[in-house]
This record gives structure tokens, sequence and C-alpha cells, in this order.
């Protein structure tokens, strides 16, 4: 009997903190903050009163890994292969060359600025230079910008989430052998994005056909297959040494197009699960925060960092690559501004932090002081952006696909 009142009482928190999180979402509209912010606060608040809630590094990673999976699926099919085929060269541009710019930019000021290594400086700007889709993803969900400028920004976002992940993988590779040479990083995210890519495409083309071709017995499976053939592209992707998150991203591309049966009610589902996936992954990278150890070194090293990210270092990466692009300057200057971190900035730091790598904690700590000036900030000031700079933004129902 008290193993059951043990377990009631832990529904009854889960369900109390879930409860609370949907709320927050509610606080989230009415204020502009992302309910992100809220999340990753109120959770790094906790575990400060609880010490007994705080989660392992091993364990956030799993459970990051898992909630990306299902977000970056959910993403990749919103935008689906008719509009990613028309802002395909931004989107790539971005994701591939914008990503390494920015850590490049970023590594230069960590390392004369902050006063790090240069493979310390390396590994911070390979965490922070990625956008987030689970805020992207959140902040646009309920709104769509005409034109481009949206998929461009929502493609960003999921193409340089893998692109980052490969790149501090490399990084990570190279801080922790004494005898590697940078050949490592380039060897690492080639091999990563090639493997990945081609399992993307193969997994999104036989999900495709799976949906088009196979009857289930009930309208409730449908759902539960693409949730499951996703997780089988992640993992395919993954023990073959590649990206499994840029597999997972082309498989939603590919599939996100497709007329099918209960296609309005698996996007429904999915966009659901993606949102609880969200609160998820905020949540327990909260709960690896130990906000009164951050330092006021540690605070004005991220507030340094996240200004010159959105102000120097976004900016001037991202200009030549939109140029060609038929955007006014208004729209240039908005995606430059969009470029929301989140959860994926600390998941690449958490890697760090997991294998042991020097200043890994400063990192960590640094990381999430960035991301939650960028969330709150940017995140904040999304639709005063849009309006000032003649960016339509329209209120979009839930499961209208957009434009």
């Amino acid at each position: 009997m008290h193993d059951l009142t043990s377990f009631g009482l832990t529904i009854l928190l889960v369900a109390g903190a879930l409860s609370a999180a949907l709320l927050a979402s509610k606080l989230s509209a009415r204020t502009s903050i992302p309910s992100a912010a809220f999340f990753l606060v109120a959770a790094a608040l906790a575990s400060d009163l609880y010490p007994s809630l705080v989660l392992s590094i091993s364990t956030v990673e799993k459970v990051a890994t898992v909630a990306l999976i299902v977000i970056l699926f959910d993403g990749g099919s919103s935008i689906g292969w008719r509009r990613f085929r028309a802002a395909a060269l931004p989107i790539v541009s971005l994701g591939v060359l914008g990503t390494f710019a920015t850590a490049g930019l970023i590594a230069v000021f960590a390392h004369w600025v902050l006063g790090l290594t240069w493979v310390t400086a390396g590994l911070l700007g390979a965490a922070v230079a990625p956008t987030d889709p689970a805020v992207m993803f959140s902040v646009f969900g309920e709104r769509e910008i005409t034109g481009r400028t949206g998929t461009i920004l929502e493609g960003e976002s999921g193409a340089n989430d893998p692109v980052g992940i490969a790149l501090m993988l490399g990084m990570i590779e190279l801080a922790t052998h004494a005898d590697a040479s940078f050949w490592i990083v380039v060897r690492v995210f080639a091999e990563q994005m090639s493997i990945g890519l081609a399992i993307g495409v193969v997994g999104g083309l036989f999900e495709r056909r799976l949906m088009q071709r196979v009857a289930l017995p009930s309208a409730g499976l449908y759902t539960l297959r693409t949730l499951a053939l996703a997780g089988l592209v992640y993992g395919v992707a993954a023990v073959a040494h590649g990206s499994g998150f840029l597999a997972v991203f082309v498989a939603g591309l590919i599939v996100g197009d497709v007329r099918a049966p209960f296609t309005a009610e698996i996007r429904v589902f999915q966009d659901g699960l993606a949102a609880l996936a969200e609160i998820v992954v905020f949540v327990a990278l909260g709960l690896t925060i130990d906000l009164s150890g951050l330092t006021s070194a540690h605070w004005i090293d991220g507030l340094l960092l996240a200004a010159f990210v959105a102000l120097v270092a976004r900016p001037i990466a991202l200009a030549p690559l939109l140029a060609p692009a038929r955007l006014r300057a208004g729209e240039r200057l908005f995606v430059m501004w969009g470029g929301l971190k989140g959860a994926v900035p600390i998941l690449l730091a958490a890697f760090a932090l997991g294998r042991h790598v020097e200043d890994a904690q400063r990192i960590y700590e640094t990381v999430f002081v960035v991301v939650l000036a960028s969330v709150i900030v940017q995140g904040g000031t999304i639709g005063v952006a849009a309006r000032r700079l003649g960016v339509e933004l329209r209120a979009m129902p839930r499961g209208e696909p957009s434009a």
C-alpha cells in the first residue's frame, strides 16, 4: 500500500508540474516571452530549493535526445518538402555555413574577450552557434509569417541543430585527444552529415510509401506509426555513426506534404507531442543548473556573449548568405534577430560536461545565461521586431498548413 501511495504522490507531482507548465504557456502568450523561459527558470529554482530533484547530465542527455527527435520530426513535417524547396538555398547556407561562421566568430570573442583557450573557445562557439527548434517552433507555432521569412527561420533552426551537434562532437574529440588535429573535426562532421542525410532520405521515402500504401486497423495506430518510424530513422542513423537528428528532420520534410489517411489527426498528435517534448526538455535542463552557484562573473560573461552573438556575430555571419535571397531589408534583419537559442545549446554544453573536457563547467554555466537572455530578450521582442521591420505575422489556427 505504501508503494501505491508513493507512486500516487509521484503522479500528483508530475501532473501538477504539467498543469503549471500549461498555465505558463498561457502566460507566455500574454507576455510574448516564450514559455521555455518560464520552464527553464522554474526548474532551476526548484532544483536549488530541493536538491533531490537535480538530474544527472547523462539522464538529461537521454531525455533531451528523445525530446529533440519528436520536435525535429514535427518541425520538418510542419515545413514540408514544398515549402523547404522554395527556400532551400538560404536554409542550407544558413544552416551549414552560417553555423560555422557564427561558431568561429564566437570562438574569437571567447578567446580574446573572455580569456578562454582556443579549444575551450571553440567548444563554446560550437555550443552557442545553433538556433533552437524547440523555441523557434514554439514562437511561430500559432503564427505564420508572410513570404519565405518564416520558412527560412524555421528551416534554419532545424538544419543547424544537427550541424551544431556534429561540430560539437568533432570539437570534443579534438579536446579529449592530445594528439588530434583539427582534421578530426572535419572527419566527424562529414561522417555525421553524409550518413544522416542518406538515412533521412531513405527513411522518409520509406515512411511516405507506408503512409500511402499500408492501411492500419484503427485511426489511433496511424499517429503511433509516425512516431515509431521517426524513432527508427534516428536509431538507424545513430547506430551507423551518422546524425540521427539530421535524419529525423529530413524524414519529416519528406513526409510533410504526403496525402494519406488521417493526415490532419497525425498533425494534431505530433503538435501536441512536440509541445510536451518542449516542456520536458526545458524542465530537465533546468534541473541541472545551480542558480545559486552562478557568480557575477558567469552572468557578465554570459550576457556579454549573448549581446555579441545577437548584435554582432549572427548579423556578420548571415549578411552575405542572405544577400542572394529574395528578401526585403527588413526581412533580412528579422531573420538575423530571430536566431533564438534554447535547449540545443544547453544540450551541447552538457555533452562537453559529460565528457569531462577542460573548463566544461564554465562552458555549461555560460551557455545557460546566453540561452536565458536570448529566450527572454529576443523571444520576447519577436512581435515588436516584426512590426518595426515590416514583417507580417498572422494568427494561424492549429493544424492549418502554412502557406
